[in-house]
């Protein structure tokens, strides 16, 4: 989902003190770096990815299969830890719709259970472009003969404008990999078998050679659009750069990525709205029922802006001053209640894990009247919902300019949620 954040550009002026442990341009210094090594670790991953959907073509069985999934996964842990990276940085939120958009009409882009195949709002939502070589789309006959990565992003990605038709990214892989969840708030994630990509009459439910050139075209588009973000992030790239020509408007941008993510986006779109409507549909991952893991990088992301610290998929650091070093300087007592603050909210996401885990999958705690599901994602909320109080003390004790974080209708207005 993409949305416009409106948020104040203007800094009171914010210099280095004989108190401060480290200025506004050294601090914007480790953001960047911890942006480029986490996009670094997002592409390095999606190789690895690439790499497994390629034994999956050329050799599909249950194995082959399981492989591809366990690298979807993988791939999901540091890409989620750079999403608060993208409020407050417009080459990131410009981009971010190409790789993270959902929920997604799926049916747009392969087979689905007929009852939900329609949405009233959306023509394509039962193309099948798997299974549909032509088609028309506003007047114009398209020939999708060749499945490309080009032909996914320049036509039918967000075609007829509209956001529902994801047709790239991580959920456009995740669906070709896992098939639709159709247990709703049931144990069991998606269950497509390795035969849709087997050849003759193996194949299951047609198409599989089309298929499997979607699902390679997608997750070599994926690649290449990780590449373009981790070189905005390296030496000299656009992002990077940004950032650096300003380091208070950098600052400013940290902590509005911090705010954002923490209330509007994480708080709000991706977890308290899918339990006031109980539908396992909200649920980010949905088709892998890993969406307890994408929330727990989420809020690591957040803290690892604040305190200046990543762990890489090797297992290496990046580090350096911090916004918690310029906040500490300033008054200890605001620094700490942060940093406690985003301690709890990692531990009360970190509990969801644990019990998905253990068997009580995230769109199972979406089931209605159940009070622990609902306790656990609670939590969490409330947990998210605090820190962001917090980080307005940040801000304020920084003396820059008030922030306008991302909202959600489920916090500020939730009887307009069931209108």
């Amino acid at each position: 989902m993409k949305r416009l954040l409106a948020a104040a550009l203007a800094t009171s002026a914010l210099t280095a003190t004989p108190l401060m442990a480290a200025d506004p341009a050294a601090v914007v210094t480790t953001y960047a770096d911890i942006a480029a090594a986490a996009y670094g670790d997002s592409l390095t991953t999606a190789q690895a990815l690439q790499a497994a959907v390629a034994a999956l073509i050329a050799a599909p069985s249950d194995s082959t299969l399981a492989a591809a999934r366990t690298a979807w996964i993988a791939a999901r842990v540091p890409y989620q830890q750079t999403e608060v990276f993208r409020f407050g940085n417009a080459i990131v939120d410009d981009w971010e719709g190409r790789v993270n958009s959902w929920p997604l009409d799926e049916g747009l882009i392969d087979y689905v259970a007929p009852d939900t195949a329609t949405n009233e709002e959306n023509d394509l939502a039962a193309l099948n472009v798997i299974a549909t070589p032509k088609f028309t789309l506003s007047g114009v006959e398209i020939d999708a003969t060749e499945i490309t990565p080009d032909f996914i992003s320049g036509i039918l990605h967000e075609a007829d404008g509209i956001e529902a038709n994801v047709a790239s990214g991580y959920h456009a892989i995740e669906f070709l990999l896992w098939g639709q969840d159709l247990n709703g708030t049931g144990p069991g994630a998606g269950n497509r078998p390795y035969t849709d990509y087997a050849a003759g009459d193996a194949c299951t439910h047609g198409n599989c050679d089309r298929r499997a050139a979607y699902l390679k075209a997608a997750t070599d588009l994926l690649v290449r659009d990780l590449e373009d973000m981790a070189a905005a992030w390296a030496k000299g790239g656009e992002g990077r750069d940004a950032v650096l020509a300003d380091p208070q408007a950098g600052l400013l941008t940290m902590l509005t990525g911090m705010g954002s993510l923490s209330y509007g986006e994480q708080a709000g779109e991706r977890m308290k709205l899918g339990l006031m409507l109980n539908d396992p549909e909200e649920e980010h991952d949905c088709f892998s029922d890993n969406t307890h893991n994408s929330h727990y990088y989420d809020g690591l992301g957040i803290r690892n802006v604040y305190l200046g610290r990543y762990t890489r998929v090797d297992g290496s650091i990046v580090s350096g001053p911090s916004l918690s070093d310029l906040v500490a300087a300033r008054d200890a007592g605001v620094d700490a209640e942060l940093k406690g603050d985003l301690d709890a909210s990692v531990k009360a996401l970190k509990a969801i894990v644990t019990a998905a885990e253990g068997g009580l999958a995230y769109d199972m705690m979406l089931e209605p009247g159940n009070a622990q599901g609902e306790a656990l994602i609670m939590g969490a909320v409330d947990a998210l919902v605090k820190q962001t109080g917090a980080i307005e003390r940040a801000v304020a004790t920084l003396g820059l300019s008030k922030i306008a974080f991302e909202g959600s209708e489920s916090l500020d207005n939730p009887g307009a949620v069931f209108k």
